[in-house]
């Protein structure tokens, strides 16, 4: 019996998969627990349907992105740091406050966790920090550290 994969099913396949499974197992197991419809005419339709969906919004979103990626890649952003004397920093400036800056600069809603920092800048200049829009797009954005008392 050929069904199709609602979910990923361990030794038998991922979501979406038209599987060719024992008549038992399939009725027994797969469609029983829901993990899989029996790959009528009707239903590979559908499937065929949803994953012409799927690419398209996949595609929106990887448009989106690529145009976010272009706006970030012409801008920059100031961030203060507090220093003491000496030139010695006090803190750092990690990727949570440069997607707060990102923010409140540019208006850009940009996640914490796709600001990519090796580790927490520390001193004064100029960064080039990478940031992962998408699995596809990644931009570089532009940081200044200034010093402040």
């Amino acid at each position: 019996m050929e069904v199709i994969l609602l979910e990923d099913v361990k030794n038998v396949g991922k979501k979406g998969d038209v599987v060719k499974v024992n008549d038992g197992y399939a009725r027994n197991v797969l469609i029983k627990k829901k993990l899989g419809l029996e790959a009528t005419s009707k239903n590979l339709n559908d499937l065929k349907l949803k994953k012409a969906n799927d690419d398209k919004i996949a595609a929106e979103n990887l448009e989106a992105a690529k145009e976010l990626g272009t706006k970030i890649e012409n801008s920059k952003i100031t961030i203060p740091i507090k220093m003491g004397s000496g030139g010695k920093s006090f803190g750092s400036v990690s990727s949570k406050e440069i997607a707060e800056e990102v923010k409140k600069q540019l208006e850009l809603d940009i996640d914490k966790k796709k600001v990519q920092l090796k580790d927490a800048i520390k001193t004064t200049g100029e960064y080039d920090v990478k940031i992962k829009l998408h699995p596809k797009v990644t931009a570089s954005l532009k940081v200044i550290v200034e010093g402040k008392e």
